[in-house]
């Protein structure tokens, strides 16, 4: 039965009974500067890597903080990531808005690589909108227990190793088709759920679909932005209700995971172009164990 005894929303209550240094939980509501600083360095670092940035808001917050900032925090401060994505790619994104607007009018337009690209991007996008309006609610509470994170670390961890196993990796960006947007739009949606990754999930689809590492990572960027941008505008209302972080910490956190973004993305591009995604896949496989480990053993609270 629901506890109703707590004038707060049990999904924005402090989460654990106790610290994970054993002490008495904090009960003041609130995000402290400290933690909205941690967790826009998270945001930063984690959002472009196959590791789930929403995953690691939530551990980090949970065992440090004993708090969960809510999935309109990470929503909200994807927006920082994403500008770095656009500032990033913004030849090629203004390159591909041209190409489609012109292709309305030009058919020889139409049957350009960069033109297909562009609809794949919309294609896409389709699924991920329609399942989070859907699931708006569940993925707000139920799908951020720290149980079902653990699980979706290590599954989605062994799927991304046995899609670098077995992938051909020999498609290009734009050598894809349209039954690869969809799949790949659908692999995204997935990342609704804390601990998929939607890197990941793209990534993962990408390389069983037979392409390439830099062509699956470049398209999770550009598959992304109309998602997250849609999202994080979406829940900024959110933003400053109840126990939640204040407007002027969101603003704050959201900048610095852009300007970290904008580094990681340097990094990945070069990373994939020299090295598998192994690395990731270990990561991902410690990770889940560990939070298994520190749950079974009573240490933080899976809600």
């Amino acid at each position: 039965m629901r506890d109703t005894s707590s004038p707060l929303d049990p999904t924005r209550r402090r989460c654990t009974p106790q610290s994970l240094w054993g002490g008495p939980a904090d009960t003041v509501p609130g995000v402290s500067w400290l933690e909205v600083l941690v967790l826009g360095v998270v945001q930063g670092l984690t959002e472009f890597l196959p590791i789930s940035s929403s995953a690691h808001l939530r551990i980090v917050s949970g065992v440090f903080f004993d708090n969960d900032p809510g999935a309109a925090f990470t929503a909200v401060s994807q927006l920082g990531t994403e500008a770095a994505v656009i500032i990033y790619f913004a030849r090629d994104l203004g390159h591909l808005v041209a190409v489609w607007f012109r292709g309305f009018r030009t058919p020889m337009v139409r049957i350009t690589a960069d033109y297909k690209i562009a609809w794949l991007v919309i294609i896409g996008t389709i699924p991920i909108g329609i399942l989070g309006v859907l699931f708006k609610h569940q993925i707000e509470t139920v799908a951020r227990n720290l149980w079902l994170i653990a699980t979706t670390m290590v599954v989605f961890g062994i799927l991304l190793g046995l899609a670098e196993r077995f992938g051909r990796q020999r498609t290009e960006i734009n050598d894809m088709r349209p039954r690869d947007g969809i799949l790949l739009g659908f692999a995204q949606a997935m990342a609704l759920i804390p601990g998929v990754s939607r890197s990941g999930g793209t990534i993962t689809a990408g390389l069983f679909l037979g392409l390439t590492r830099t062509a699956a990572v470049r398209y999770s960027f550009l598959l992304a932005i109309p998602a997250v941008v849609a999202a994080g505008i979406f829940t900024l209302p959110d933003i400053g209700a109840g126990d939640g972080p204040s407007g002027i910490q969101m603003a704050v956190a959201t900048l610095i995971a852009g300007v970290v973004g904008y580094a990681v993305i340097a990094w990945l591009l070069r990373f994939v172009a020299r090295h598998s995604v192994y690395l990731f896949v270990w990561y991902r496989m410690a990770l889940g164990i560990a939070l298994f480990v520190a749950l079974g053993a009573g240490w933080i609270s899976a809600t």
